[in-house]
């Protein structure tokens, strides 16, 4: 779309989105963070839609396109000039009447370089900000002076917090910490550190009857209450940190803790983001492809080491985005695979660093083996051939990678793909 286009869409958009808003008046959560958005973000609605009238984003609309559809209740038009004219169109519509309209949204709100969460947060106006995580070396980094930078951008959504407004905010991040140092407004934390109001311990993966991996679970702690809390369906520490916002988002909201933890436990997660899913020959696949980043790699590969299994596999596709961090940081990630799993597949030719690591750090050559950019699919059907009974096969890489093709040709269900997976509409599957 060409850019003077792409701006009066937006604008057109947003404007709409401002006057729904306006005449409805919903309450306002917007999630934002390097890491862990849209996964908190569905955590946050499963907590809420049991009791409260709620939408959510879609997927990971976070955009300045997506925000304002998200409002409107729209999809994207993608490619499309005429579905584009009709969404206006439509958009206009459910500005203009008074139809019945959600209580409360749960937004995601991203930003791909400086100013994007600015210009959503100054007519969006959210009534509770939800920060996730900002690692040192966050995603699109490259666009940012440096990663205090993205901590400023996350910061101006707060900076827009109507008046008794709250921000909840993960409290082990040291990044965020700092950068909300001379926030003065009302703050809740959550974390697994103790000195968090809402707080995870006990914090181990859970096991079916077979043995096989099947969630998360731990204990929540808050003002002296404790509960044992439990995640189906996906792993890993994030999913945890994701469970605590939400469960301190409903709090706020005036659902109990015992309501908020009972939905949790039917929470479904998000497509792509450490799902557990049944692989060929016995085997268990954790599906992380939506998109890669350093730290969300390795919180996975951590997952992973932890896992009880007969043989870990890693198949770790380029990290984009990451300008001068790139190089190091798919160094790190070789050197942490190598003592996580073991066998080492990579794709892409950022990725080739990440198995020299490996190999550097003692991992076997006939355990390491590299593909090529677009070889994603082919890394699936070889891979196909060795797996055995009781393998566990992480798979991982940045979304323009299409790791998803790997897991495709190794999942149990593949029939199941257009629900089970990642960019399975026909956009997407209409890129080579």
């Amino acid at each position: 779309m060409p850019p003077f286009i792409k701006h009066s869409v937006v604008s057109i958009l947003s404007r709409e989105a401002s006057l729904v808003l306006s005449r409805h008046k919903p309450r306002v959560i917007a999630v934002s963070g390097s890491v862990g958005k849209t996964a908190t973000k569905d955590a946050i609605y499963a907590a809420l839609s049991s009791r409260l009238h709620v939408r959510k984003s879609e997927k990971s609309m976070n955009s300045e396109f997506g925000v304002p559809l998200a409002i409107l209740g729209l999809s994207s038009g993608w490619r499309n000039p005429f579905k584009w004219a009709w969404i206006i169109g439509k958009g206009l519509l459910i500005a203009a009447t008074g139809k019945m309209y959600p209580k409360w949204l749960v937004l995601e709100v991203g930003a791909d370089r400086p100013g994007d969460i600015r210009r959503i947060a100054k007519w969006v106006r959210p009534d509770i900000v939800v920060l996730t995580h900002v690692p040192e070396i966050p995603v699109h980094v490259e666009f940012f002076d440096s990663p205090q930078a993205v901590v400023e951008e996350k910061r101006s959504l707060v900076e827009y917090l109507r008046p008794g407004g709250t921000l909840i905010v993960n409290g082990d991040d040291l990044l965020l910490k700092d950068g909300l140092r001379n926030f003065t407004g009302a703050r809740i934390s959550y974390g697994v550190e103790e000195f968090n109001d809402f707080f995870a311990n006990d914090i181990v993966i859970a096991y079916d009857e077979a043995g096989n991996p099947e969630g998360m679970k731990f204990q929540l702690n808050h003002e002296g209450t404790t509960l044992p809390v439990v995640l189906h369906g996906s792993l890993g520490l994030p999913r945890v940190y994701s469970a605590l916002a939400a469960i301190a988002t409903a709090k706020i909201s005036g659902i109990s803790l015992d309501d908020a933890v009972r939905a949790l436990s039917t929470w479904e997660p998000p497509l792509g983001r450490m799902r557990i899913l049944p692989g060929i020959k016995g085997s268990v696949i954790i599906d992380d492809t939506y998109n890669s980043s350093p730290t969300a790699v390795y919180a996975a590969l951590d997952t992973l080491s932890d896992i009880l299994a007969k043989r870990k596999i890693a198949v770790l596709g380029d990290m984009l985005e990451l300008g001068k961090y790139s190089a190091d940081a798919h160094r790190n990630v070789g050197t942490r695979a190598a003592t996580a799993a073991d066998i080492l597949w990579t794709v892409g030719i950022r990725s080739r660093v990440t198995g020299e690591a490996a190999l550097d750090t003692g991992m076997k050559d006939k355990n390491v083996r590299e593909y090529e950019l677009s070889e994603s699919r082919r890394a699936g059907k070889e891979l196909e051939s060795i797996l055995k009974p009781g393998d566990v096969v992480l798979i991982k890489g940045s979304q323009s990678l299409r790791m998803e093709r790997v897991v495709l040709e190794i999942m149990a269900e593949p029939q199941k793909a257009h629900e089970l997976l990642v960019r399975q509409d026909s956009e997407w599957l209409s890129r080579q």
